[in-house]
């Protein structure tokens, strides 16, 4: 058994969320009141995890997507309402790491996704360093050759627009929505830039210059960092860890 504080702490020394500007509040969100056995982690604090935790008995949840972002509506009614009660009617503890497990050099959503698509950091680009850039582990002879490789790792569609038969060596990556990072990227001399989501100006962008653009899904980009973290953690302090996936299209 170990105390929320503990495991909190122990999150926070890995993460160091203190070091970044980000948009809800990184660490303890939900209070419960258990001593931890089993740590359950996922992408986002959805009603359908909270139940899946309850009817697994977990003590604790950890996620990327937390409750709580700032300029939502701070009313405690409707969607909101419901799962804080069953946190709190069940005693689980509910963390949230945004962006310091997107940065994560080891145990974050981009090394993660590296680690699954066979990418090999060499750099970090853009605000906050969120973004990574290195080479892949081979040559692909071009976007959609390497669109194809990311769909059978992710087990998603992707969608590729740009690039041309331009042979890939070099990628720029950055889960979830960071179609903003598309114009860093292009500067870090890159044949393609993977992220989560695509917004109309970036498909512009990518035939314009080049660049290739892989939307490769918000969650499913997302997937693999907390419960990276969360095994890392729980082998550390003799915790159970169980990752549970709800499904997202998004």
């Amino acid at each position: 058994m170990t105390h929320a504080k503990i495991l909190g702490q122990a999150f926070d020394a890995l993460l160091e969320p203190e070091k970044f500007r980000d948009y809800g509040p990184n660490g303890l969100q939900v209070e419960g009141d258990r001593d931890i056995q089993l740590l359950v982690s996922g992408v986002t604090a959805s009603r359908a995890l909270i139940e899946a935790s309850i009817a697994a008995q977990a003590d604790a949840i950890v996620v990327h997507h937390g409750l709580f972002w700032r300029g939502q509506d701070g009313r405690v009614t409707g969607w909101m309402r419901e799962r804080l009660r069953l946190l709190l009617t069940h005693g689980i503890h509910l963390f949230a790491y945004h962006l310091p497990l997107d940065a994560h050099p080891e145990w974050g959503n981009n090394a993660q996704l590296a680690r699954v698509l066979g990418l090999q950091a060499d750099g970090r680009f853009g605000e906050q360093n969120l973004g990574f850039v290195g080479s892949c582990a081979q040559t692909w002879s071009g976007p959609q050759a390497l669109a194809d490789h990311v769909a059978r790792q992710l087990g998603r569609a992707v969608t590729c627009v740009g690039g041309g038969d331009r042979p890939v060596r070099r990628v720029a990556w950055c889960t979830g929505g960071a179609q903003g990072y598309f114009e860093a990227a292009i500067a870090q001399g890159v044949d393609a830039f993977i992220t989560g989501e695509i917004s109309e100006p970036q498909a512009h962008l990518a035939q314009e210059t080049g660049v290739a653009f892989l939307a490769c899904g918000h969650h499913a980009t997302e997937r693999y960092g907390a419960p990276a973290l969360a095994a890392h953690v729980a082998q550390n302090l003799g915790l159970e860890h169980r990752f549970i996936e709800i499904d997202n299209p998004a």
